[in-house]
Protein backbone atom coordinates (compact mmCIF):
# COMPACT_ATOMS: atom_id res chain seq x y z
CA UNK A 1 0.00 0.00 0.00
CA UNK A 2 2.71 2.45 0.79
CA UNK A 3 3.97 1.81 -2.39
CA UNK A 4 1.12 2.22 -3.60
CA UNK A 5 0.64 5.98 -2.29
CA UNK A 6 4.33 6.82 -2.93
CA UNK A 7 4.49 5.58 -6.83
CA UNK A 8 0.92 6.64 -7.52
CA UNK A 9 0.46 3.36 -9.25
CA UNK A 10 -2.61 1.10 -9.09
CA UNK A 11 -1.85 -2.83 -7.93
CA UNK A 12 -3.70 -5.06 -10.68
CA UNK A 13 -6.27 -7.78 -9.10
CA UNK A 14 -4.65 -10.49 -7.95
CA UNK A 15 -7.11 -13.00 -8.90
CA UNK A 16 -7.75 -11.31 -12.48
CA UNK A 17 -4.35 -9.53 -13.03
CA UNK A 18 -6.96 -6.92 -14.12
CA UNK A 19 -6.20 -2.94 -13.08
CA UNK A 20 -9.04 -1.16 -11.10
CA UNK A 21 -11.31 0.69 -13.10
CA UNK A 22 -11.42 4.75 -12.43
CA UNK A 23 -14.34 6.09 -11.14
CA UNK A 24 -16.12 8.43 -13.54
CA UNK A 25 -16.84 11.98 -12.24
CA UNK A 26 -20.74 12.10 -11.49
CA UNK A 27 -22.54 15.19 -11.23
CA UNK A 28 -26.43 15.04 -9.67
CA UNK A 29 -28.51 18.03 -11.10
CA UNK A 30 -31.74 18.88 -9.35
CA UNK A 31 -33.23 21.52 -11.57
CA UNK A 32 -36.28 22.09 -9.28
CA UNK A 33 -35.83 21.36 -5.67
CA UNK A 34 -39.51 22.97 -4.85
CA UNK A 35 -41.34 20.08 -7.12
CA UNK A 36 -39.73 17.30 -5.13
CA UNK A 37 -40.24 18.75 -1.59
CA UNK A 38 -43.74 19.20 -2.55
CA UNK A 39 -44.25 15.06 -3.38
CA UNK A 40 -42.16 13.75 -0.65
CA UNK A 41 -39.98 16.13 1.64
CA UNK A 42 -38.61 13.67 3.95
CA UNK A 43 -37.18 10.99 1.74
CA UNK A 44 -35.75 13.97 -0.27
CA UNK A 45 -34.37 15.66 2.49
CA UNK A 46 -32.74 12.75 3.86
CA UNK A 47 -30.99 11.55 0.47
CA UNK A 48 -29.99 14.96 -0.84
CA UNK A 49 -27.96 15.46 3.46
CA UNK A 50 -26.51 11.56 2.62
CA UNK A 51 -25.32 13.15 -0.60
CA UNK A 52 -23.92 16.17 0.51
CA UNK A 53 -22.27 14.53 3.07
CA UNK A 54 -20.31 11.09 1.87
CA UNK A 55 -20.47 11.55 -1.57
CA UNK A 56 -17.86 14.27 -2.28
CA UNK A 57 -15.36 11.23 -1.82
CA UNK A 58 -16.11 9.39 -4.33
CA UNK A 59 -16.52 11.87 -6.96
CA UNK A 60 -19.83 12.78 -6.75
CA UNK A 61 -21.20 16.46 -7.25
CA UNK A 62 -24.61 17.97 -6.17
CA UNK A 63 -25.80 20.73 -7.59
CA UNK A 64 -29.46 22.07 -6.60
CA UNK A 65 -31.66 24.75 -8.14
CA UNK A 66 -34.84 26.37 -7.06
CA UNK A 67 -36.62 29.37 -8.43
CA UNK A 68 -38.81 29.19 -4.86
CA UNK A 69 -36.10 29.68 -1.66
CA UNK A 70 -38.63 28.88 0.77
CA UNK A 71 -37.55 27.50 4.70
CA UNK A 72 -39.55 24.39 3.62
CA UNK A 73 -37.64 24.00 0.12
CA UNK A 74 -34.29 24.69 1.49
CA UNK A 75 -34.28 23.24 4.97
CA UNK A 76 -31.72 24.16 7.85
CA UNK A 77 -30.78 20.27 7.35
CA UNK A 78 -30.33 20.98 3.13
CA UNK A 79 -28.60 24.22 3.91
CA UNK A 80 -25.91 22.92 6.79
CA UNK A 81 -24.93 20.45 4.32
CA UNK A 82 -24.06 22.44 1.27
CA UNK A 83 -20.28 23.83 1.45
CA UNK A 84 -21.23 26.20 -1.39
CA UNK A 85 -24.51 28.85 -2.28
CA UNK A 86 -24.99 30.92 -5.51
CA UNK A 87 -27.85 33.52 -5.66
CA UNK A 88 -29.43 35.32 -8.31
CA UNK A 89 -31.48 38.04 -7.73
CA UNK A 90 -34.42 37.36 -5.66
CA UNK A 91 -37.60 39.44 -4.84
CA UNK A 92 -37.18 40.11 -1.04
CA UNK A 93 -34.43 40.02 1.84
CA UNK A 94 -36.39 37.31 3.73
CA UNK A 95 -35.19 34.78 0.34
CA UNK A 96 -31.96 36.65 0.31
CA UNK A 97 -31.22 35.43 3.83
CA UNK A 98 -32.69 32.30 3.60
CA UNK A 99 -30.17 31.57 0.18
CA UNK A 100 -26.63 33.25 1.78
CA UNK A 101 -27.91 34.10 5.40
CA UNK A 102 -27.60 38.25 4.88
CA UNK A 103 -29.22 40.49 2.49
CA UNK A 104 -28.33 41.44 -0.70
CA UNK A 105 -29.49 39.32 -3.25
CA UNK A 106 -32.75 41.34 -3.85
CA UNK A 107 -30.76 44.39 -4.62
CA UNK A 108 -28.62 42.52 -7.20
CA UNK A 109 -29.53 43.76 -11.36
CA UNK A 110 -30.47 40.51 -13.06
CA UNK A 111 -28.58 39.26 -16.59
CA UNK A 112 -26.21 37.07 -14.56
CA UNK A 113 -25.39 39.40 -11.85
CA UNK A 114 -24.88 37.26 -8.45
CA UNK A 115 -23.82 36.69 -4.88
CA UNK A 116 -21.36 33.71 -4.47
CA UNK A 117 -21.07 32.17 -0.86
CA UNK A 118 -17.56 30.35 -0.75
CA UNK A 119 -16.88 26.88 1.32
CA UNK A 120 -15.78 27.98 4.53
CA UNK A 121 -16.25 31.83 4.27
CA UNK A 122 -19.30 34.28 6.02
CA UNK A 123 -18.19 36.98 3.19
CA UNK A 124 -20.40 36.61 -0.21
CA UNK A 125 -18.77 37.46 -3.23
CA UNK A 126 -20.13 39.45 -6.40
CA UNK A 127 -19.91 37.74 -9.35
CA UNK A 128 -21.44 37.99 -12.90
CA UNK A 129 -22.05 34.61 -15.29
CA UNK A 130 -21.70 34.82 -19.08
CA UNK A 131 -24.93 34.47 -21.16
CA UNK A 132 -24.40 31.44 -22.95
CA UNK A 133 -27.21 30.75 -25.96
CA UNK A 134 -29.40 28.35 -26.99
CA UNK A 135 -27.40 27.52 -29.64
CA UNK A 136 -24.16 27.20 -27.42
CA UNK A 137 -26.34 25.53 -24.66
CA UNK A 138 -27.46 22.96 -27.63
CA UNK A 139 -24.01 22.52 -28.80
CA UNK A 140 -22.73 21.70 -24.98
CA UNK A 141 -26.10 19.11 -24.62
CA UNK A 142 -24.85 17.43 -27.95
CA UNK A 143 -21.35 17.16 -26.79
CA UNK A 144 -22.33 15.69 -23.90
CA UNK A 145 -24.64 12.91 -25.13
CA UNK A 146 -21.77 12.04 -27.42
CA UNK A 147 -19.15 10.83 -24.21
CA UNK A 148 -21.17 7.95 -23.31
CA UNK A 149 -24.52 5.90 -23.25
CA UNK A 150 -26.98 6.78 -20.68
CA UNK A 151 -27.50 3.54 -18.33
CA UNK A 152 -31.14 3.52 -16.88
CA UNK A 153 -32.12 1.73 -13.39
CA UNK A 154 -35.41 0.13 -14.97
CA UNK A 155 -35.78 -1.16 -10.98
CA UNK A 156 -37.11 2.40 -10.20
CA UNK A 157 -40.10 1.82 -12.88
CA UNK A 158 -40.85 -1.79 -11.58
CA UNK A 159 -43.43 -1.62 -9.70
CA UNK A 160 -45.47 0.93 -11.95
CA UNK A 161 -45.02 -1.30 -14.52
CA UNK A 162 -46.40 -4.41 -12.39
CA UNK A 163 -49.95 -2.29 -11.63
CA UNK A 164 -50.14 -1.70 -15.69
CA UNK A 165 -52.89 -4.38 -17.13
CA UNK A 166 -51.93 -5.68 -20.63
CA UNK A 167 -56.15 -4.93 -21.69
CA UNK A 168 -56.59 -1.58 -19.87
CA UNK A 169 -56.19 -0.55 -16.09
CA UNK A 170 -55.60 -2.71 -13.21
CA UNK A 171 -57.04 -2.33 -9.44
CA UNK A 172 -54.80 0.06 -7.72
CA UNK A 173 -54.50 -0.21 -3.86
CA UNK A 174 -54.45 3.07 -3.32
CA UNK A 175 -57.62 3.71 -5.81
CA UNK A 176 -60.27 3.72 -3.18
CA UNK A 177 -58.30 6.24 -0.66
CA UNK A 178 -57.75 8.25 -3.66
CA UNK A 179 -61.24 8.64 -5.36
CA UNK A 180 -62.82 9.63 -1.69
CA UNK A 181 -59.68 12.14 -1.80
CA UNK A 182 -60.81 13.49 -4.89
CA UNK A 183 -64.74 13.42 -4.02
CA UNK A 184 -64.68 14.95 -0.77
CA UNK A 185 -62.41 17.76 -1.92
CA UNK A 186 -64.08 18.63 -5.40
CA UNK A 187 -60.64 18.44 -7.07
CA UNK A 188 -60.09 16.17 -9.23
CA UNK A 189 -56.11 17.19 -10.41
CA UNK A 190 -52.93 14.81 -11.00
CA UNK A 191 -50.93 17.17 -8.74
CA UNK A 192 -53.30 17.42 -6.41
CA UNK A 193 -53.16 13.42 -5.78
CA UNK A 194 -49.17 13.55 -5.62
CA UNK A 195 -49.15 15.86 -3.06
CA UNK A 196 -51.87 14.03 -0.92
CA UNK A 197 -50.60 10.69 -1.44
CA UNK A 198 -46.98 11.59 -2.15
CA UNK A 199 -46.87 9.37 -5.18
CA UNK A 200 -45.50 9.63 -8.92
CA UNK A 201 -47.20 11.78 -11.69
CA UNK A 202 -47.49 8.58 -13.81
CA UNK A 203 -49.29 6.72 -10.70
CA UNK A 204 -51.41 9.66 -10.26
CA UNK A 205 -52.49 10.35 -13.64
CA UNK A 206 -53.05 6.42 -13.71
CA UNK A 207 -55.63 7.07 -10.68
CA UNK A 208 -57.73 10.03 -12.09
CA UNK A 209 -57.90 8.00 -15.63
CA UNK A 210 -59.79 5.35 -13.61
CA UNK A 211 -62.28 7.64 -12.06
CA UNK A 212 -62.70 8.64 -15.16
CA UNK A 213 -63.75 5.03 -16.41
CA UNK A 214 -65.61 4.77 -13.23
CA UNK A 215 -68.13 7.76 -14.00
CA UNK A 216 -66.44 9.77 -11.44
CA UNK A 217 -64.79 12.67 -12.86
CA UNK A 218 -65.01 14.41 -16.32
CA UNK A 219 -62.88 13.71 -19.49
CA UNK A 220 -59.49 15.47 -19.51
CA UNK A 221 -59.41 18.80 -22.07
CA UNK A 222 -56.24 20.08 -22.52
CA UNK A 223 -55.48 22.91 -19.88
CA UNK A 224 -59.20 22.76 -18.42
CA UNK A 225 -59.34 21.59 -14.86
CA UNK A 226 -61.38 17.89 -14.49
CA UNK A 227 -65.15 18.00 -12.74
CA UNK A 228 -66.25 15.93 -10.18
CA UNK A 229 -69.30 14.16 -11.34
CA UNK A 230 -70.91 13.00 -8.03
CA UNK A 231 -72.02 14.51 -4.59
CA UNK A 232 -69.18 15.21 -1.81
CA UNK A 233 -71.49 12.70 0.17
CA UNK A 234 -71.40 9.79 -3.08
CA UNK A 235 -68.79 7.64 -0.57
CA UNK A 236 -71.40 8.13 2.31
CA UNK A 237 -73.97 6.56 0.45
CA UNK A 238 -72.01 3.48 -1.00
CA UNK A 239 -70.60 2.68 2.93
CA UNK A 240 -74.63 2.96 3.83
CA UNK A 241 -75.99 0.49 0.97
CA UNK A 242 -73.21 -2.26 1.91
CA UNK A 243 -74.18 -1.98 5.36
Amino acid sequence: LRHMLVSGEAKPDPQTGELPRTLPFVVVIIDELADLMMVASNEVEESICRLAQMARAVGIHLILATQRPSVDVITGLIKANLPARISFRVSSKTDSRTILDCNGAEQLLGKGDMLFLPPASSRVVRLHGPYISEQESARLASYLRKQGQPVYDETITEDEKKMEAVGGLEKDDLYDEAARIVVQSGQASISYLQRRLRIGFSRAARLVDMMEAEGLVSTGSGGKAREVLVPKDYFDQVDAQVR
